[in-house]
C-alpha cells in the first residue's frame, strides 16, 4: 500500500508524535537521575527504588492489550490524547505525594498515560508510510525518546537544587499539556478498517500470538530489550555510584553521556536502515548477528566492576540498541488492519520485561546483600544472571529463525 501523506504532512505529524514520545521518555528515564534524592529522602532500599521505577512499567503494560483494539478501531490521535489525561494527572499527582505510596500510584498512573506514545504513532505509520520509511522512523522516534532521556539527566540534576523535584514535575504536566495540542492539531482522523480487511480488523489478538514470529521473538524481547532500558532507565545510575563509587553529579554526567551516545545511535539506525535493508539485512539478520556483542559488553561490565565506567554501560546499550529494530519488524510482519494489536501485544512482552528486569535486580541486589555478599559483587551477580537470561533467550531466536537469514 502506498503512503497517502505527503513529505511536508509526514514531518508534521512526526513531530507531534515525537514530542509527547520525549516526554514521555523524560518521565520514564527520571527515577535514575532522582535515585539519590528519592532514597535520601524516602530512606529507599534498592528494591524499593526497583519498584518505583518499575511501577511506570505496570501501569504501562497493563493498557497495553486494549490499547492494540482501541487503535486499530479509533485510531492513534483519539488514543494517544484520550492517554495523556492519564499521564499529565500522574505528574500532577507525583508532585504533591507525601510518601513512597503515593509516588508508586502516580508513578503507575504515568505509565499508562504514556502507553501509547510509541504504539500509536507506529499504528499510524504502518498506514501511512512506506516499508522502509518505517523502519527509518521507527528509529528516529527512539533517538528522540534517548533526547528524552537526555534531558531526564544533567539538566534535571542541574534544575533539582533550584526548583526541586516537585516543581519539575508540575512543569512536565504543562508540557505534556502542549504536546497533546499538537497531536490533536497535526495528526490525521483514522477509518476504522482498511478496504477489503473489515474481517482482519475485527479480529481478536489469537493470530497475533499465534503467529510463529512472534513467539520466536517474545523471550528475547522480554529479556534482551528488556535489560536495555531496565539499565538505560534506571540500573546504570546507582552501578555507577554504589559500584564505581561516583558521586550524584559524576552519575547524572555518566547517564547523560550513556543518552547522548543513545541518541546518536538511534539517528545512525534511521540514517542506515533502508540502504541495509535493500542490501539484504533486514531486522532479523541483524539481531542476529549484533547481540551477541551486547552480551560480551555485559559480561565485561560485569568483570570490570568498580574498574569500569559510563562508558562500558553507554557501549553496552549502543550494541543492544540492535533489539530495537523487533518492533518494526513486528509491525511488517501483519497486514496493516491488525497493526495495532499486534505492536501492542509485543510491546507488553516488552514492558513486562522491563518491569520484572528492573525490579528483579534490586531483588536480588538485596538479597545477595541479604547472604552477606559485599554490595559490588552483588550488583555483578545480579548482573550475571540477567546474562545468562538474555543469553538464553537469543539462542530461542537464532534456533527458530536460523532458515531466514535475510529476514
Amino acid at each position: 500500500m502506498s503512503p497517502i501523506l505527503s513529505q511536508r504532512q509526514s514531518t508534521l505529524v512526526f513531530l507531534a508524535f515525537a514530542a509527547a514520545y520525549l516526554l514521555s521518555a523524560l518521565v520514564r528515564a527520571i527515577t535514575a537521575t532522582l535515585a539519590p534524592t528519592l532514597t535520601l529522602e524516602l530512606s529507599l532500599s534498592a528494591g524499593d527504588l526497583g519498584l518505583l521505577a518499575a511501577a511506570y512499567f505496570l501501569g504501562f503494560s497493563a493498557l497495553q492489550m486494549p490499547m492494540g483494539h482501541w487503535l486499530d478501531r479509533f485510531g492513534p490521535r483519539r488514543v494517544e490524547l484520550s492517554f495523556l489525561t492519564l499521564a499529565i494527572a500522574g505528574c500532577v499527582i507525583f508532585s504533591q505525594a507525601e510518601g513512597f505510596a503515593g509516588l508508586f500510584a502516580a508513578r503507575i498512573l504515568c505509565g499508562a498515560g504514556f502507553a501509547a506514545c510509541l504504539m500509536a504513532p507506529l499504528t499510524g505509520y504502518r498506514r501511512w508510510y512506506s516499508a522502509t520509511t518505517q523502519l527509518r522512523v521507527n528509529s528516529w522516534m527512539l533517538m528522540t525518546g534517548s533526547l528524552g532521556m537526555l534531558a531526564a539527566t544533567l539538566p534535571v540534576q542541574w534544575l533539582l537544587p533550584l526548583f526541586g523535584w516537585r516543581a519539575l514535575f508540575l512543569g512536565l504536566a504543562l508540557l505534556i499539556v502542549v504536546a497533546a495540542g499538537l497531536i490533536l492539531w497535526r495528526v490525521p482522523p483514522w477509518k476504522a478498517a482498511l478496504p477489503m480487511e473489515e474481517g482482519q480488523s475485527s479480529a481478536g489478538y489469537a493470530e497475533v500470538w499465534r503467529h510463529p514470529y512472534f513467539r520466536a521473538l517474545m523471550p528475547m524481547g522480554f529479556f534482551c530489550y528488556g535489560a536495555l532500558l531496565a539499565i538505560q532507565t534506571l540500573w546504570a545510575g546507582p552501578w555507577l555510584v554504589r559500584v564505581v563509587g561516583a558521586t550524584p553529579l559524576e552519575s547524572a554526567t555518566g547517564l547523560f553521556l550513556i543518552n547522548l551516545c543513545m541518541l546518536c545511535t538511534f539517528w545512525c539506525w534511521g540514517a542506515v536502515n533502508p540502504y541495509l535493508v535493500r542490501r539484504g539485512w533486514g531486522a532479523s539478520r541483524l539481531m542476529r548477528r549484533g547481540l551477541p556483542v551486547s552480551f560480551l559488553v555485559l559480561l565485561a561490565n560485569i568483570l570490570l566492576g568498580p574498574s569500569g565506567g559510563w562508558w562500558g554501560w553507554a557501549l553496552y546499550c549502543m550494541t543492544c540498541s540492535v533489539v530495537t529494530l523487533s518492533q518494526p519488524a513486528i509491525g511488517l510482519a501483519f497486514p496493516p488492519a491488525l497493526a495495532g494489536r499486534a505492536l501492542s501485544a509485543f510491546n507488553l512482552v516488552l514492558f513486562c520485561g522491563v518491569f520484572v528486569v528492573q525490579w528483579g535486580i534490586g531483588i536480588l541486589i538485596d538479597g545477595f546483600k541479604s547472604l552477606a555478599v559485599a554490595e559490588i559483587m552483588a550488583f555483578q551477580l545480579a548482573m550475571s544472571v540477567l546474562l545468562f537470561c538474555c543469553v538464553i533467550s537469543y539462542l530461542w531466536f537464532a534456533h527458530l529463525t536460523r532458515d531466514n537469514s535475510a529476514g
